[in-house]
């Protein structure tokens, strides 16, 4: 199925980090946050690609690169990069776009540029 059109297929959400997920010092956020998005991403793009949410069943790879902190603007993306006959692998990748600057003022934030890959990890998705 390597020339099916769906392969490729990319769904990007953004977010705003708000300070009530902090949990430790330095504002940091749990890595789950960051899984829970890209769920989100993944059932959009089920049901771009399937007309179906999906179940997700694994991740085969997760990589937690950076912290991500209360305050960030961050951006998750999934590009469908396998499809089986009831599979689908998809490869997920978060960005931070912004950052906010508290040593600046207490609401000054900064665009990072280029932005700061934060999490990417692979999984798999079963459809009906």
């Amino acid at each position: 199925m390597s020339d099916d059109p769906r392969l490729g297929l990319s769904v990007t959400h953004r977010r705003y980090v708000p300070y009530s997920h902090a949990h430790y010092g330095g504002s940091l956020v749990d890595g789950a946050y960051v899984l829970g998005l890209f769920g989100d991403v993944a059932t959009e793009l089920g049901i771009r690609s399937d007309g179906d949410e999906g179940l997700f069943a694994s991740y085969s790879d997760v990589q937690f690169v950076d912290a991500v902190r209360a305050g960030d603007v961050i951006e998750v993306q999934a590009t469908l990069t396998r499809i089986g006959r009831r599979s689908r692998e998809i490869e997920f990748e978060a960005r931070i776009l912004a950052r906010a600057t508290p040593d600046v003022s207490a609401s000054a934030a900064a665009l990072l540029d280029p932005p700061l890959v934060c999490t990417t990890a692979r999984g798999t998705v079963v459809v009906p």
